[in-house]
Formats: structure tokens, sequence, C-alpha cells
């Protein structure tokens, strides 16, 4: 088991570092800022996933009757924002990339300074560590993201090259973290059973999709998108916090399960979007 959780562990960071490169290499920084010029767009982001989800974590919690651990990593998930998946999915929905990864930013920015003064007053007892949240992010996504950018701007014809081999590493990667994950935790998967735990992740992620889908404006391509960014939550920001703060496993456990749910439903959701945005376009 301690093989397969290392497993787990270097596929993650060869998804997201090469997602994250991939990114970098297909966009400007002038493409990755200018979405979030709209303000009316970037407010209605923040509304969505720093004060919807957490209302809806705590709806779905009191709705199921959910046991206080698992009440708790909805609250976290509510909490965190801004997931490396983003980017990927609006790939895969032919969505507006350069907002896709503008917005997952904004959000992951956001969460650094958002889960410390929030959680507290949501969760009694709990102490949250903004620097250490800050530093995974930044070393895992961020300076990826930024290196991409930097090879984009300087050697446009060296970022063509890399990204058709960054594309099959990250799509690669996705695959197999999916497999490893749903592999490592099918125990835990099971033992939610009969708790309830599956169906409020269900119900918390249809929830933040519809949220996104409902503030996201007439556009299709920004719709889908904040549908996509506000049901994804960022899982690493809540792992972090979970691992820290609680000695319950099924604080952490379920984290993990709405992680496996959100792979997925939110996959299939971009595929459908896709479909809709070429029918649309006929």
């Amino acid at each position: 088991m301690t093989l397969l959780n290392s497993a787990v562990s270097a596929a993650m960071l060869a998804f997201v570092v090469s997602s994250m490169l991939a990114v970098g290499v297909s966009l400007t920084v002038g493409q990755v800022v200018a979405p979030l010029r709209n303000g009316r767009v970037v407010s209605l982001a923040l509304l969505a996933n720093f004060v919807l989800m957490p209302l809806g974590a705590i709806l779905v919690a009191r709705l199921l009757w959910l046991d206080e651990p698992l009440r708790v990593a909805l609250l976290l998930l509510g909490t965190a924002a801004g997931a490396p998946f983003l980017p990927k999915l609006a790939g895969i929905a032919k969505g507006d990339l350069a907002f896709a990864v503008g917005l997952m930013v904004l959000l992951m920015v956001a969460t650094v300074g958002y889960m410390p003064l929030v959680l507290p007053r949501l969760l009694n007892g709990v102490s949250v560590d903004a620097t250490q949240i800050a530093r995974s992010l930044v070393l895992l996504m961020l300076l990826p993201l930024a290196l991409g950018l930097g090879v984009k701007a300087r050697h446009e014809v060296t970022a063509e090259r890399m990204r058709p081999l960054l594309d099959r590493t990250s799509s690669v990667s996705l695959a197999l973290l999916t497999l490893l994950i749903l592999t490592v935790n099918v125990n835990n998967l099971i033992g939610l059973f009969g708790t309830r735990g599956v169906l409020a992740s269900v119900l918390f992620l249809c929830w933040g999709a519809g949220i996104g889908w409902l503030l996201g404006g007439p556009v299709s391509d920004i719709r889908g998108v904040m549908a996509l960014g506000t049901a994804q939550r960022n899982i690493a920001a809540a792992l972090v916090v979970g691992g820290q703060n609680f000695t319950d496993p099924k604080v952490v456990v379920m984290v993990v399960v709405v992680a496996i749910v959100g792979l997925l439903l939110l996959f299939p959701l971009a595929r459908a979007l896709a479909v809709r945005g070429e029918e649309r376009g006929r």
C-alpha cells in the first residue's frame, strides 16, 4: 500500500506540473490576465466559490444529517477553491482556456487568505497554516505555470514543440492518477456507503456546477468554465488543513471521496459541454 500511495503522489506531481507547463506554453500573460479585467465576472466567481460553496456544504450536511467528520470535510472543501484540474477540464469542454487559467490562479491566491480567516469561525479549534498551503500551491502550480509562460514569451518555437509532449504527459498521468486513486481508496469508498457520504459528495458537486452555470453569464465558453471551476474544489488545500487539524481519519477519507466523485462526474460533464458547444456552433 505504501508503494501505491507513493505512486499516487508521483502521478499527482506529474499531472499538476505537466498540465501547468502545458497551459503556460499555450498562452501569453496578456491572455491570462485579460478575462480577469471583467469585474462583474470576477465578483460572481468569488461569490460562487467563497460564499455559496461554503453555504452549500452547510446545507448538504444538514439535509443529510451527516456525521461530524463528514460535515467538517465538506466545509473544508467549501472554502478551498482553485483546483489544478480546471485547465484540463476547460480544454475537454472546449471552454475559454485563458479564463480558466486566470480563474484558477485567482481562486488559488484567494484560498490562501480565505481559509485561515474563515475556517476558525466555522469550525471550533481549527488553526490553518496559510504559509504551508501557499508553499505547495506556489511550488507545484504557480511556478510551473510561470515557467511555461516565460518560455512562450521568449522562445515561441520551443513552446510549440513542447506543447504536444506536455499535453500527452498530462493526459497519461491523469488517467494513471484516476486509476491509482480508485485502487488505493476502494475500501474507504465502500466504507462510506451507508453514511450518505457519497450522496453528499454528488449533491455538493452538483450544487457547485449549478451555481457556477447560473452565475457564469450569457457567454457559453465562460459559463462552462465557471460551472466546472466552482464544482471542482482544491483537494490539496483541503487535505493539508484536514491532515493538520483533525485526528479522525474520516475527515481526510471524505475529502478523498469527494475528489474521486469529482473525477467521475466532472470529466463527463466537460465532454457534454463540448458536445453542446459543437451542436450550438452548427
